[in-house]
C-alpha cells in the first residue's frame, strides 16, 4: 500500500463526519498526546519505570499507527502530498548523510 492509499483512506474517514478535519494546532495538540502514549509505553518496556500490578500491557505498534493516523490526517488538511513530501526528505538524507556513518559491507537493497 502507498502513502496516497493511506492518506485516501484516512480523508474516506474523516470525510463522513460533520466535524470534518480539526485546526492544525488541535492536530498538534493530539499528535503531542499520541507521542506521550508512545514514550510512556517505551519507558515501561525499555526505562527504569515499569507498569503497575495490574496494569494492562500496551501495544507499540497500535501506538505508533496512532501517531501515523495523525500526521496524516493534519498532511490532508494542510494538502500535503506524504509520498512526495518523503519522497524529497529521503533524498535529502542521502545527501547530507551519506558519509556520516560507516556502511555495511552488503548492505540491503535501497528502493
Amino acid at each position: 500500500m502507498h502513502i496516497k492509499d493511506w492518506q485516501k483512506q484516512v480523508d474516506d474517514w474523516i470525510s463522513q463526519f460533520e466535524e470534518g478535519y480539526w485546526q492544525p494546532s488541535s492536530m498538534m495538540l493530539r499528535l503531542t498526546e499520541e507521542v506521550g502514549e508512545l514514550a510512556r509505553e517505551i519507558n515501561h518496556l525499555y526505562g527504569e519505570k515499569p507498569k503497575k500490578p495490574g496494569e494492562p500491557e500496551g501495544d507499540l505498534a497500535l501506538e505508533m499507527a496512532d501517531i501515523l493516523f495523525i500526521i496524516i490526517a493534519m498532511a490532508n488538511s494542510l494538502n500535503i502530498d506524504l509520498e512526495d513530501a518523503f519522497a524529497r526528505m529521503m533524498e535529502k538524507y542521502r545527501l547530507r548523510d551519506s558519509n556520516r556513518w560507516t556502511r555495511k559491507e552488503n548492505p540491503p537493497s535501497q528502493e
